[in-house]
């Protein structure tokens, strides 16, 4: 089998999305980005991927009737490409049903906090780490995870802790908890190319290496 081809899809600035192309450019992942899927026309993850001569397909949900059809429009794109996996890198619509069972265990996101607390709906970027900050927590972190149906609930492939005892706003935990992302992110992506996530129920087994 040749590398394996995967997307991008992403509604911010693309900072996971960077920290994982540079892993796959020096070749730590055995892949290669072939598409990223936008649903913001000023995402800045446009021009990381113009920048890395990867194709750039901007889907506006208001441009359709419904989320169905609009995530048919996805998936239309992720089979003319031929991907294998999708990364979900800051991307924040909900992913059909369609996709899900279409790339069952082959999507993978990053949660900017300790799965199962802090997610869901409208649980993203700065709105987490408010609730965190709020909570009176001491530890925070990231989650990257598999992509079912529901917001933030596949099963968990990597946790990392980080110590916010100290911090004094809710942007210190973003800064701190960011450092993490781009750690355990292409670490997981990695493990997903490599077909060595085995999911038993909600829980995820890594095998071989």
């Amino acid at each position: 089998m040749g590398q394996k081809k995967l997307a991008v899809l992403a509604s911010g600035r693309g900072s996971n999305f960077q920290a994982i192309l540079t892993k796959i450019t020096d070749g730590w992942i055995p892949a290669c980005v072939r598409l990223c899927i936008t649903n913001n026309p000023a995402a800045g993850v446009i021009g990381i991927a113009e920048k890395h001569q990867i194709d750039v397909r901007i889907i506006n949900p208001r441009l359709f009737s419904d989320a169905d059809e609009f995530n048919n429009a996805i998936l239309k794109e992720l089979l003319g490409y031929e991907i294998d996996g999708i990364i979900l890198a800051g991307y924040l619509k909900l992913i059909g049903r369609q996709i899900v069972e279409r790339y069952e265990n082959r999507i993978i996101n990053i949660h900017p906090a300790l799965l199962p607390a802090f997610g869901g709906k409208g649980m993203y970027g700065h709105h987490v780490h408010e609730a965190v900050y709020d909570s009176g927590a001491r530890i925070s972190g990231a989650t990257v995870h598999l992509v079912n149906t529901d917001y933030d609930s596949g099963p968990i492939v990597y946790q990392k802790c980080v110590d916010i005892s100290n911090v004094k706003s809710p942007a210190g935990i973003a800064e701190r908890v960011l450092k993490i992302e781009h750690e355990i992110f292409p670490a997981a992506v990695k493990l997903m190319v490599e077909d060595r996530l085995k999911v038993k129920g909600k829980r995820v087994e890594i095998v071989g290496g």
